[in-house]
């Protein structure tokens, strides 16, 4: 990956590797989970520190896959049936692991393959002439001839721990790695006369490892189409689902368009008749009915109410609240601020920790000047208020309802309601005025 950052960690989707993993083991019931960590671990370890449900083992030294298992056994009961799963495979299918685990319900071990048409860089499998598996050969220890199988191990696999347990502590590393292979287990199952069940993976991307940045934009591309695809299903229009990326979980009422571009992140809701823009981005945000972002507008962590107008170019920061019919216009800017109903700022503005309340018009180029260098303060404006265009706000501020600022102004004081407040140097005309000239 030529990354500082452990692989697991590397982001698809706007999760990490293994929280995909992870999440679908947790799918399983009735299963305790174990992360053995290596290289990078205690980095992998603050990630997840909220997963209660993660049980960690270190591995001190990197001596391959069948000696990070062994680093689990003592923690295992010999009772148990053990999934091994790989935090660098994130796009596993539930549906895949539950046949593992019924297949191996009857042979007591049941392996994932998959038929790659470039198979480089995985284990083959190796068939007698009944079909049965008999061993798995490492791409850096196979022949020519070998190196032509297109069936692969996946790598996952389930196998009853008191197995497990025994062949594991009797792996051998005399191979070119001399590393301690996990499917060799497959050989010595077959020398003690138990079958390996296998099971063909659902798909060929759902057991890709993820070792190059290549594969890893691969997987993201795979995994945003199906997002696509499972909106398209439940009636949302995608103008192009190769250009549409969901980073989170979202939540869709009816006839809701979206057009190419759009970036949504985090957990988002939204209502029936919404339409999105091009290159728009929302993250964590409740969107009502009948509401159109356009162009190239930003929506984070705020609720915009029914029936509003966000954009173009519009940029709607954490923790605003837009009520219903509200206009917010070109070039922009609310931040930490609630507004009314029907209230309006349709161009080159920044509302910033304010309260607005409904049916106010906020003018062109207007700013509620909230920050004094050292301390946040608040700018409340009232209903129906109008505020003239390249007006500057001076936070602690009241503009009380009905009243007017002329346009120009810088207020300072509070305005009483139903009056005009206005702050100008008075306009001077001087006739024949000669303009200076170039020397």
């Amino acid at each position: 990956m030529n990354s500082s950052k452990p692989k697991v960690l590397n982001l698809l989707a706007g999760k990490p590797l293994l929280q995909h993993v992870y999440e679908t083991a947790s799918k399983i019931e009735h299963r305790a989970i174990y992360v053995v960590y290596g290289c990078g671990g205690e980095e992998v370890r603050a990630t997840f520190k909220d997963e209660s449900k993660i049980t960690w083992i270190k591995q001190d030294e990197q001596l391959g896959t069948g000696h990070a298992v062994k680093q689990a056994l003592p923690k295992l009961s010999k009772t148990d049936d053990i999934l091994v799963l790989y935090g660098d495979v994130p796009l596993i299918n539930q549906t895949s692991l539950m046949k593992l685990i019924t297949a191996a319900a009857k042979s007591r071990f049941s392996l994932l393959t998959a038929y790659f048409d470039e198979p480089y860089g995985y284990g083959r499998i190796i068939r007698d002439n009944n079909n049965n598996i008999i061993s798995i050969i490492e791409e850096k220890d196979a022949t020519d001839i070998q190196k032509e199988i297109t069936e692969v191990n996946a790598g996952f696999m389930v196998i009853k721990a008191d197995l497990l347990n025994e062949w594991v502590n009797s792996l051998e590393n005399k191979n070119k790695q001399t590393e301690y292979y996990l499917t060799d287990i497959v050989g010595i199952a077959v020398k003690n006369n138990v079958k390996v069940s296998s099971v063909l993976a659902e798909s060929t991307i759902e057991v890709q490892g993820i070792n190059t940045r290549a594969q890893l934009s691969e997987a993201e591309r795979y995994y945003q189409v199906v997002q696509a695809y499972e909106l398209m299903d439940k009636g949302v229009g995608i103008s192009d689902p190769s250009r549409f990326d969901l980073r989170g979980e979202l939540q869709v009422g009816r006839d809701i368009e979206i057009d190419v571009n759009v970036v949504m992140e985090g957990k988002i809701r939204l209502g029936n008749n919404v339409s999105v823009a091009p290159n728009c981005v929302i993250k964590n945000s409740q969107i009502g009915n009948n509401v159109k972002i356009f162009a190239n507008s930003v929506v984070e962590n705020s609720i915009i109410g029914n029936d509003c107008h966000i954009g173009p170019f519009a940029r709607i920061r954490p923790d605003s609240i837009l009520d219903d019919h509200v206009h917010i216009g070109n070039f922009v800017e609310v931040k930490k601020s609630s507004l009314g109903k029907r209230t309006k700022a349709n161009h080159l503005s920044y509302i910033g920790d304010s309260e607005v309340g409904s049916g106010t018009n906020i003018g062109a180029g207007v700013i509620t000047c909230n920050y004094d260098g050292a301390n946040k303060h608040k700018t409340i404006i009232g209903d129906n208020v109008f505020v003239g265009s390249d007006s500057q706000l001076i936070a602690p501020i009241k503009i009380h309802d009905g009243s007017t600022i002329a346009a120009g102004a810088t207020i300072t004081k509070d305005v009483d309601s139903d009056s005009l407040a206005i702050s100008r140097v008075d306009q001077k005309s001087i006739p024949s005025w000669n303009r200076p000239k170039k020397k």
